[in-house]
């Protein structure tokens, strides 16, 4: 069931116009976590959350980015695949076979998109916080350069036949892992 939001925060998913209001025209836009089914916070715990598409080359490097800038290890991961990623994926209204974002969530906020990148690289620190700059783009050049990437992604980048594994002290860190142990 999608997470209920405020009227301002909807855009007709048919048109992917931008609501007026808001200007935003991608799905869903930073919705709380809060707004959640209580399962599926449960199973968050208020813990900072990338969820990324394991398959995809570009979106495991990623990953592997921020494993090695997160010094504080603020965020924890799950794999869109894993049984987490569908849940949220589903949640949050977005196709859970398609994975075209990145869902991050940091302090009780959900980004997809590019503004996902921005809220990563802000979570991480200096130096990193700079590259959080692309928040501000016009909303509609970042949804055409995200979407270009993400639609292209296996073509430019490549594509893993499995979900990566990390190695332990990394794998650690994945909460849809917890869900496996329960």
């Amino acid at each position: 069931m999608p997470v209920a939001r405020r009227s301002s925060d909807l855009v007709d998913p048919q048109s992917q116009a931008p609501d007026r209001r808001t200007g935003r025209g991608d799905l869903p836009l930073n919705a709380l976590v809060s707004d959640l089914p209580q399962a599926l916070q449960t199973r968050l715990a208020n813990r900072d959350l990338i969820v990324f598409d394991g398959e995809c080359v570009l979106c495991s490097g990623f990953f592997r980015f921020i494993t090695r800038v997160d010094r504080a290890e603020r965020f924890r991961f799950a794999h869109a695949q894993s049984d987490l990623g569908a849940d949220l994926y589903n949640a949050l209204g977005l196709p859970p076979d398609d994975f075209e974002t990145n869902l991050i969530l940091v302090n009780g906020v959900t980004y997809t998109h590019l503004d996902s990148f921005a809220a990563a690289m802000r979570a991480v620190g200096w130096p990193w916080r700079a590259l959080s700059i692309v928040r501000f783009l016009p909303r509609p050049l970042k949804t055409f350069l995200y979407n270009r990437i993400a639609r292209n992604r296996y073509a430019l980048f490549g594509r893993y036949e499995t979900c990566m594994i990390p190695e332990p002290g990394v794998m650690a860190r994945f909460i849809d892992r917890d869900d496996e142990a329960t």
